[in-house]
């Protein structure tokens, strides 16, 4: 058997492995071909990519947004704290469809709590002594927004990074959305519900 039939049978071989990796291969001078797995050096490049990860796939449709009458229950609400911190309406109802889907009493497994998620260290912050009491909730999770859309020269993407990761998260990493999993992931879900919810309010 030549090397060359020898490598393709190499690749046959790994391509039937369950679980199967990259692919890479090396053409040498005299046309013998090198694959591997494991590249050894620079030379080697991608012959056949392996499965991408599930978290990779195609993304599901989309998730649609709290019922009407879960949102309208917390109309006042946001209408009061959009007016005095200076934000639109419909960017607050968008965090709260996405970080608590307008339950007031929904704790996360980090210690976040009501309707905006409030750390216990942003709700002391804000002065919000009772974080599952709507109108402090929404109220304190509003100062914080305006305070990072400031920070961030009215950057709603990474406002949003921030309020998710922490502002110090975001300008460590150069003043951009962190590469972390659940924020890339949160930004573009509140985008979405924030864009949906302004189509409704029409112009």
């Amino acid at each position: 058997m030549t090397l060359r039939a020898a490598g393709w049978l190499l690749l046959g071989l790994l391509l039937c492995r369950p679980g199967w990796a990259d692919i890479y291969a090396y053409t040498a001078p005299d046309g013998a071909v090198s694959l591997s797995n494991v590249p050894g050096d620079e030379r080697y490049a991608v012959l056949v990519a392996g499965p991408q990860p599930a978290d990779a796939a195609p993304p599901r449709a989309r998730k649609p947004a709290p019922g009407p009458g879960r949102k309208a229950r917390y109309d006042a609400v946001v209408e009061e704290a959009s007016r005095t911190y200076g934000l639109d309406s419909a960017l607050l109802h968008a965090v709260i469809a996405v970080e608590s889907s307008y339950n007031p009493k929904a704790v996360s497994n980090k210690g976040a709590a009501g309707l905006m998620q409030l750390m216990p260290g942003t709700a002391r912050r804000y002065g919000v002594a009772d974080a599952f009491d709507p109108l402090q909730n929404v109220s304190g999770g509003a100062q914080y927004l305006r305070d990072l859309l400031d920070m961030f020269d009215s950057d709603v993407s990474l406002a949003l990074a921030a309020f998710n990761a922490g502002e110090n998260a975001v300008i460590r990493h150069g003043r951009r959305i962190p590469p972390y999993r659940e924020t890339q992931r949160y930004v573009p879900k509140v985008l979405d519900h924030y864009r949906r919810y302004r189509a409704a309010s029409g112009p």
